[in-house]
């Protein structure tokens, strides 16, 4: 038994694909604070229940509210902004930059399944931002450009999700 634990190895193909930021060094100033309108709070209870902005959400609604928050189309204050300057982004030109952040919080009664399904509408309401803009400006989608085209597209559209640690409201542990 000990010889087949030792020979063996498993491959494991699932779970999420996150890029982590570096850890920083420790005398890094700190970051400067986050303007709550550029905040997109998405919550999910022990019911399983998803709230957006202190409102209850069905699943399907969460991908176009995201894709709504990040571009803000119409300047809406209630929206997240704009940064100050627009950005010269390679093969894209001058471009308005989101400060929009989308923070993600789940209770420790919340089943995996639905995190997982969230976390899935998240991630499409970026990819979806980005196929719309590789679509407008090179005529295909996201994933069919190369490399240089996809940094560019990503820098206007980086997936801003933020994770904080589960609550305990439920009572689970």
């Amino acid at each position: 038994l000990i010889f087949f634990l030792v020979t063996t190895t498993m491959d494991v193909d699932s779970g999420i694909t996150r890029k982590l930021s570096a850890i920083p060094p420790e005398n890094q100033p700190k970051p400067p604070d986050v303007k709550e309108r550029n905040v997109y709070i998405v919550l999910i209870n022990q019911h399983n229940q998803l709230a957006v902005e202190g409102e209850l959400m069905a699943v399907n609604k969460l991908c176009d509210g995201v894709k709504e928050f990040i571009n803000n189309p119409n300047d809406d204050p209630n929206l997240s902004e704009k940064k100050d300057e627009a950005v010269d982004v390679p093969f894209l030109g001058m471009m308005e930059l989101s400060k929009g952040v989308v923070s993600l919080q789940n209770d420790k009664g919340t089943s995996y399944y639905k995190y997982i399904e969230i976390q899935n509408e998240l991630v499409r309401a970026f990819n979806e931002l980005r196929d719309e803009l590789s679509m407008r400006k090179f005529g295909m989608l996201y994933k069919d450009l190369d490399d240089p085209k996809q940094k560019a597209v990503k820098k206007v559209y980086p997936m801003t999700i933020s994770e904080a640690e589960p609550r305990n409201v439920g009572g689970k542990k």
